[in-house]
């Protein structure tokens, strides 16, 4: 099916682990695709597939990757340096954190791109340098996010099989139909009527350093991700080796570590509220619904859109601002995403199927 070839790098190492599977060949008069699903559709995103994959938009450009990696490697250490050499005082505090905090979500756009297969031609070398940016440049499992992002992009915005919208009822009510259905029921977890008010000091700032925080542990410990564990432990033992004993040095008169906290904080609050704003851009003001079983073109345009290409945009969204085209083509390098757009679009229009782009600050807006 069209999901798993846009999942699977390596179609010959699955089919190994598919042939004890197999049992027999379709009748001659059985359906080879499903009655909700548009076949014509099927065939043409196929048939678009395939000139991908000849023109090549599948093939990483390594020399791109390579220096989105040395730029976030050259802010990490940066935002150490400016510490060191300019003291702790408020002004030098607030630039470091600044640029730690750049440096940690570009290196979360990265990780992104590791965990989707999208930067070495081997698998291996994606998930050993996954394990690197995730767990150790930023500190979460990379097998974590793998799960659960997985999930997300095999029904996005599918409630109770999308984890993105589990926050649905017990923080936010998500969908016209989901609050209809709440309405009904009289269930009430939290006041919605207010949502668009709460929301700005409960789900941007507080998802990592709470909810993520937590989770990524808990799923690697229950799972046994040791080596995720190990290799996020260095993340922390470089953390503290780097800011809390030079932050300890400087206010070991006063109170012992009184600065450290406030940088681990701070800079987890503002890193998560960039992402959080850049994630639910492309998907909360969607249409979400219970799985109706569409096939993968339809499935994903429902529930995704994109905002507009600039270079600000591309780096700040992680090129995540084309997000059809990456959920169309999650193994897709995302340098190539501009490539693959026109004929994206081309075959929504034959097919009558909204191809939603939006001005970056409207999109913030939409979430709203």
């Amino acid at each position: 099916q069209d999901a798993f070839v846009a999942f699977h790098v390596d179609k010959e190492l699955v089919s190994k682990y598919l042939k004890p599977l197999q049992v027999g060949e379709l009748a001659p008069d059985q359906p080879s695709i499903e009655p909700t699903k548009n076949k014509m559709l099927v065939e043409d995103f196929r048939e678009l597939r395939a000139t991908v994959e000849k023109m090549g938009l599948l093939k990483p450009n390594q020399l791109f990757f390579f220096l989105h990696l040395a730029h976030i490697l050259l802010l990490d250490f940066s935002a150490w340096l400016i510490l060191f050499y300019f003291g702790t005082s408020l002004m030098p505090f607030i630039v470091s954190l600044l640029v730690l905090t750049i440096s940690q979500v570009q290196a979360s756009w990265l990780q992104h791109d590791l965990g989707h297969l999208s930067v070495f031609k081997k698998i291996k070398w994606n998930h050993l340098l996954h394990k690197f940016v995730m767990c150790h440049l930023i500190g979460a499992s990379a097998k974590w996010w793998t799960l659960l992002h997985s999930q997300h992009h095999a029904k996005p915005n599918c409630f109770q099989k999308d984890p993105d919208i589990d926050m649905h009822p017990f923080l936010f009510t998500l969908g016209k139909k989901f609050s209809v259905e709440l309405g009904i029921k009289k269930t009430k977890y939290m006041p919605y009527n207010h949502q668009h008010k709460y929301f700005f000091i409960t789900l941007p700032p507080f998802l990592f350093p709470t909810y993520f925080q937590c989770h990524t542990f808990y799923i690697a410990y229950t799972k046994k991700y040791w080596a995720d564990l190990a290799w996020m432990l260095t993340f922390y033992i470089r953390f503290l080796f780097t800011y809390g004993s030079l932050l300890e040095i400087k206010t070991l008169i006063c109170l012992p570590g009184a600065e450290f906290w406030p940088l681990v904080w701070l800079h987890r609050m503002l890193e998560s509220s960039w992402f959080v704003w850049v994630s639910q851009m492309n998907h909360i003001p969607m249409d979400i619904d219970y799985d109706k079983n569409l096939d993968w073109m339809s499935t994903q345009l429902k529930a995704t859109c994109n905002v507009e290409q600039s270079l600000f945009n591309d780096w700040f969204t992680g090129h995540l601002n084309f997000q059809i085209e990456h959920h169309l083509f999650p193994t897709m390098p995302r340098h190539n995403y501009w490539k693959v757009a026109p004929l994206v679009k081309s075959l929504c229009a034959k097919h009558g199927i909204e191809y939603k782009c939006k001005p970056l600050l409207t999109a913030f807006a939409d979430i709203v």
